[in-house]
């Protein structure tokens, strides 16, 4: 005689069967496939990290030749001040959160342009689950491209400026805080694309959006004014600035590293609520 086999959901006959509801780890399993099953994801990876390096190579090269005609005090200010610059600059900056924004996007976009959302939200009805599921994948794969492009960042520049000897290590000052809010860049403005992305829906008009957000208002502005400075000091970019390099003396409207995190702390806490609440209160 045979023993039934139990199973944890019981069929009534013309009744369908209950299913049970996805774990959070499922739908985390879920996004992170469909983000490296797009064709462009590992592109976007790998030309911003490429893109990085190149402008590190450039700069550095630079700063490595005009090491070589300073004097003994330029030469001393460089290797206080200077080297670390080299490390991760602003051009550099610039291109990492241009980059993850549009990584950010596009991993949005990639199902409401070709219609996979209806068919995500239709299998999982728990749309703020879904969204936060793939918000957590793009801020956890983008926060590994910060940290990857910083260290790279760092070893090439400190590479080319050791052939003048002008080259320091992560003890020296302020490269490990540098290298830190550097690679926090990343997932900031990764979110920020997708918060974008929710609200426009709109592949063009989105990417035109989030490189104006990051990277054109910020370049635009300047300090002689205060509503200037302002503005300014509530943009990811020149947050990035203000911790990893510090303030300006000559600064007219000075500000506190303690709000230049905040900042980049409610630009990511915001676009992950749009993220994550959009799509609830919107039809696909």
């Amino acid at each position: 005689m045979t023993t039934p086999t139990t199973t944890d959901s019981t069929v009534v006959p013309g009744v369908p069967p209950v299913e049970d509801k996805a774990r959070f780890s499922d739908l985390l399993a879920a996004e992170w496939i469909k983000l490296w099953s797009l064709r462009s994801t590992p592109w976007a990876f790998a030309g911003t990290v490429a893109l990085i390096l190149t402008v590190t190579v450039i700069g550095a090269t630079a700063d490595a030749q005009h090491f070589a005609g300073d004097g003994e005090k330029d030469k001393a200010y460089f290797r206080m001040f200077g080297a670390v610059g080299s490390s991760f600059s602003t051009g550099a900056a610039t291109v990492l959160i241009v980059g993850a924004g549009a990584i950010g996007a596009i991993t949005i976009l990639g199902e409401y342009t070709t219609g996979l959302i209806r068919t995500t939200f239709t299998a999982v009805p728990a749309r703020r689950s879904v969204m936060a599921a793939k918000v957590a994948v793009v801020a956890a794969a983008t926060t590994a491209l910060g940290v990857v492009a910083a260290l790279l960042s760092f070893g090439v520049a400190q590479g080319i400026l050791a052939g003048q000897d002008a080259a320091v290590g992560f003890g020296h000052h302020n490269v490990a805080l540098l290298l830190t809010v550097s690679a926090a860049l990343a997932p900031v403005s990764a979110l920020v694309g997708m918060g974008l992305a929710t609200l426009i829906r709109h592949s063009v008009l989105t990417i035109v959006a989030t490189i104006a957000l990051l990277f054109v208002i910020p370049s635009v502005l300047n300090t002689r004014s205060h509503l200037s400075a302002s503005i300014m000091h509530v943009t990811i970019l020149q947050a990035w600035r203000r911790i990893g390099y510090g303030q300006d003396p000559t600064q007219m409207w000075p500000w506190t590293a303690g709000g230049a995190c905040v900042v980049l702390v409610v630009w990511a806490l915001v676009a992950a609520a749009l993220a994550i609440l959009t799509p609830h209160h919107r039809d696909q």
